[in-house]
């Protein structure tokens, strides 16, 4: 179980990191986001199952169906910004202009 619980830190903490350095576009920051709720889905998952609680076995459906709300409203985000900036680059975008 030690390396279950390792795997799961470092992935987290690679996907933290990916979103801290490489922010250059709006799709590789969606992609740590995803990598980042992943992650928090198989530990909730890891953790329901070792626990045998019936009140823990439907969080991992409620938090993957959150992330899939999380993907469609970031892939709208993206062709929004694409259509009206032209391009989905970080530093281009100053979303406190109108």
């Amino acid at each position: 179980m030690v390396l279950a619980h390792f795997t799961t830190a470092t992935t987290f903490a690679v996907g933290l990191l990916g979103l801290a350095l490489h922010r250059k576009h709006l799709v590789s920051a969606l992609l740590c986001l995803e990598a980042l709720l992943l992650t928090l889905f198989v530990s909730i998952a890891l953790t329901s199952q070792t626990t045998a609680n019936p009140n823990t076995t439907m969080q991992p459906i409620i938090l993957l169906t959150l992330a899939a709300c999380e993907a469609g409203t970031g892939l709208s985000l993206l062709v929004a910004t694409a259509r009206t900036h032209a391009s989905n680059h970080m530093k281009n975008l100053n979303l406190l202009t109108c």
